[in-house]
């Protein structure tokens, strides 16, 4: 998952509003948002590859979402075990979102920069692998990319943007629509993650295609004060075609 914005709103009729993209590489096998057998009660897509999730929701009222960090200070290297397997662990596990995260934090070291949003209706927490930090969000506009939470690059500043004008009346096509923004930051306002000018120029977009990286998927969710959610998220491949779509109502 490359980008998240959320708007977190405890006790509002709608606390939580969540538009993400999960941009990868096309031939990367993984399978839309369904209930996964294995853990009932647990919605989500799946990496196929390394068997975890980016995305997902799971019994009392959990949500789980993830983004890698790039950062060229400390390399690229692969950590030992998949980050995707952190959100499936938290939606079929029975910790609270922060005993899981503090025993995480003796653990981040096996796996590649992360960033990790925990929670329910009630509660929501980021973690920072990079700085070993929990912390419970504030009310407010969030969002992630591939830095720490709220790092102002254009492409979530154009998301946020877009989430704030959806906040009075949240649809899910709404949200979806803000997630399929093509429009990349000029140059001068690319960060600078180590990629060069023409990977910078192609990431800083809210919605990416190309012939073999891009957005693969498209989710929006919208938490309910009683603790039921909306989950949409749709598919996408090389070029950005569109693929379908899979609702889930939890």
């Amino acid at each position: 998952m490359c980008l998240i914005a959320l708007a977190w709103r405890p006790g509002h009729a709608h606390p939580l509003l969540v538009a993400a993209n999960r941009d990868e590489f096309y031939a990367r096998p993984s399978q839309p948002l369904t209930e996964w057998p294995d853990l009932p009660g647990v919605f989500a897509g799946r990496d196929l590859q390394a068997g975890g999730t980016w995305l997902g929701i799971g019994p009392g009222g959990r949500f789980a979402a993830l983004t890698n960090i790039r950062d060229p200070a400390q390399g690229q290297g692969q950590g030992l075990r998949s980050r995707g397997e952190l959100p499936v662990a938290f939606l079929g596990g029975s910790l609270n979102a922060e005993d899981f995260l503090q025993q995480l934090r003796e653990q981040r070291r096996h796996y590649s920069g992360f960033n990790l949003l925990l929670g329910d209706h009630r509660q929501l927490w980021h973690f920072n692998s990079r700085t070993g930090r929990a912390n419970a969000l504030a009310e407010g506009l969030h969002g992630l990319s591939n830095a720490d939470l709220d790092t102002p690059w254009p492409k979530l500043q154009r998301a946020k943007n877009a989430l704030r004008q959806c906040l009075d009346a949240p649809q899910p096509q709404a949200l979806l629509a803000l997630l399929g923004d093509p429009t990349q930051a000029a140059d001068e306002h690319l960060p600078q993650t180590g990629i060069g000018l023409t990977g910078e120029r192609l990431l800083s977009s809210v919605f990416i295609a190309s012939t073999t990286y891009g957005t693969r998927a498209s989710s929006a969710l919208i938490v309910h004060a009683d603790g039921s959610r909306q989950l949409i998220e749709r598919s996408f491949g090389p070029g950005g075609r569109y693929l379908g779509e899979v609702v889930v109502e939890a």
